[in-house]
């Protein structure tokens, strides 16, 4: 049996610019692992705040910006910290974008092969 962990993505999650408003908005559906890698992208014509928990301001990106999280890329499936299984990713205005969109791209480890 072997040990090795396969790098797998979860389908990207995203949401167009006319969805996003002034209070949050998850993008897409809960995370389905505990993530290690994780890709926010802002590509949307406006700066826009990020939250983790769908309250708190977390993170600010600018337009045509993004955030890369390596989580715990090098660690086994039980070191480290992860991205919750659950939990879902939130995006709120700071100015009103008119094109594109935000898109969250993650990544876990998988041994179910």
């Amino acid at each position: 049996m072997s040990s090795a962990i396969r790098f797998a993505p979860e389908t990207v999650r995203s949401l167009a610019f006319g969805s996003i408003v002034a209070g949050y908005t998850a993008i897409g559906t809960a995370l389905e692992h505990p993530i290690r890698i994780f890709l926010l992208q802002n590509l949307t014509d406006e700066t826009l705040m990020f939250s983790f928990d769908g309250v708190n301001d977390h993170i600010p990106v600018s337009l045509g910006g993004y955030l890369l999280i390596d989580v715990t890329a090098n660690k086994t499936l039980v070191q480290g910290f992860y991205i919750a299984e659950g939990s879902s990713i939130y995006v709120k205005r700071i100015g009103i974008p008119t094109t594109g969109a935000v898109y969250v791209s993650t990544f876990y480890g998988d041994t179910g092969y």
